[in-house]
Formats: C-alpha cells, sequence, structure tokens
C-alpha cells in the first residue's frame, strides 16, 4: 500500500501523519458512512453539536453534513490535514476544522452533545502487543483522552467510538467510573464485523461494568509493572482495519 509505514510506531508520528496528508485525498478507517450510518442516526441528532476527535481525511464529516447534521467541529493534531480539510470544504458552514491535541482540548466543559472517533483510539495503541494488557504509557495516554472527552461532554451527551477492538478488550479501557458515562456496543460488517460503542455521560457504569473496573484495579494492584514487547512490525495494521 502506497502510504503503509515501514513501522506501525509511525502511526503514533505526526510527521508521518502530515507527509501522508500532503498527498492522500481520502482514507476511510472501518469502511464509509454507510456501513454504519443506521447506528449513527440512533444516537446522534442531526440538530446536535458534535465533535470529531481525530477527523484525519476522511469524508465522514462532510457525509455527516450531506445527511442533514448541521453542527460538526472536526480537530486533528496534523496541521497539514486541518488546513487541507477546511480549504476542501470552506463553502461548508456546519463544518470547522481545528488543530487540537486530543489530549488537551481547547474547549469549555460540557459543550458538545457528541464526541465521535473512528480509529483515533486504535492508531494510538498500534503498539501493544497483548491485548488483555495495554503497557502503563498508552492506558495513561488513553486515560487522558478519554478525560477529556467525558469533560467536553454535556449531561446525556455520548461519546461514540467505532473501532475494531472486540467488547471484551474494549471495554477495559472504557469501564472507568471517573469518566461517568454508561457502555453500551453495536457491531457492524459482513465478513468481518467492526464496533460502535456508545459512553452516555451521567448514567454510570452497569453493575456489571463496575465489577469489571473493581476486578482490573485489583489485578492491576497484585500484578508487577513491567511490560513485554514483541516486535509489532510484523503485524500489517492497516489490513486489521480495511474494511
Amino acid at each position: 500500500m502506497e502510504y503503509l509505514p515501514d513501522s506501525n510506531t509511525r502511526y503514533k508520528d505526526v510527521d508521518y501523519w502530515n507527509e501522508r496528508y500532503r498527498t492522500e485525498e481520502s482514507f476511510e478507517w472501518f469502511g464509509d458512512f454507510t456501513k454504519f450510518e443506521h447506528l449513527l442516526k440512533q444516537h446522534v441528532g442531526t440538530e446536535e453539536n458534535v465533535l470529531m476527535l481525530g477527523c484525519g481525511n476522511s469524508a465522514l464529516s462532510y457525509d455527516m453534513y450531506q445527511a442533514g447534521y448541521t453542527s460538526i467541529t472536526n480537530v486533528d493534531y496534523s496541521s497539514v490535514c486541518v488546513e487541507s480539510m477546511a480549504e476542501r470544504h470552506k463553502d461548508c458552514a456546519q463544518l470547522s476544522w481545528l488543530c487540537m491535541d486530543a489530549r488537551r482540548l481547547a474547549f469549555p466543559d460540557g459543550v458538545f452533545d457528541v464526541v465521535l472517533e473512528k480509529g483515533t483510539l486504535d492508531a494510538m495503541l498500534v503498539e501493544e502487543t497483548d491485548p488483555w494488557k495495554v503497557s502503563e504509557k498508552a492506558a495513561q495516554l488513553l486515560h487522558q483522552v478519554l478525560l477529556e472527552v467525558s469533560r467536553v461532554l454535556k449531561p446525556g451527551g455520548r461519546f461514540i467510538s467505532v473501532t475494531f477492538a472486540q467488547p471484551h478488550f474494549r471495554k477495559r479501557l472504557y469501564a472507568r467510573a471517573k469518566y461517568d458515562w454508561s457502555i453500551k456496543h453495536y457491531h457492524y460488517g459482513s465478513s468481518f464485523h467492526y464496533f460502535l460503542y456508545v459512553l452516555t455521560k451521567g448514567e454510570g457504569l452497569s453493575p456489571e461494568d463496575a465489577a469489571l473496573e473493581r476486578r482490573l484495579l485489583e489485578e492491576t494492584e497484585a500484578s508487577p509493572t513491567d511490560v513485554k514487547f514483541q516486535d509489532v512490525d510484523s503485524e500489517d495494521f492497516l489490513n486489521n482495519i480495511g474494511l
């Protein structure tokens, strides 16, 4: 593939993305809007204020705009991406584009009805080799991002996360009482299932998910912090996420 990096670790490198976005027109992780539109319409109203986290050069925001969504703020940490997308969609007043780090969102508390990410968190986990136990560094990175997502959501707002990660892996990262949300999940796709998680601010964890959090905390306290790594470059990350 033309844009396949020589190392999976480069998916976390802003310079890689800046260079890629200079020539790549568009790329869809986990399929385009039509693949999960039926799920999104159940949980995101067209008049709601949406934050697209790690928008990349995906057509998702524009497709949602075409489907009647009226307020989508797009953020990405690649300045090349943001400038290109802003120019491409300069006639769409309902779409705005900002260069921003997901760990430090420059928005007040409780301003968005929906925060939506598609593949952004997966890109942050490309160096991980054990889906049952992510490294302390990766866990802290995601914790920073998820705290920010929870902070900018309104009460009753939803965090929509689209990923290939199955519930028994991804819920281990999402099940934290500190985020103050419930967790539901759905799947789409035929030959290979992708997952859409809906985390609703203010509902709190279910008893099952609260028990999961307690168990994980107990495991963390009981086990050593050393993490063994394997060679992650032997796996083709893009092959895992292309629909």
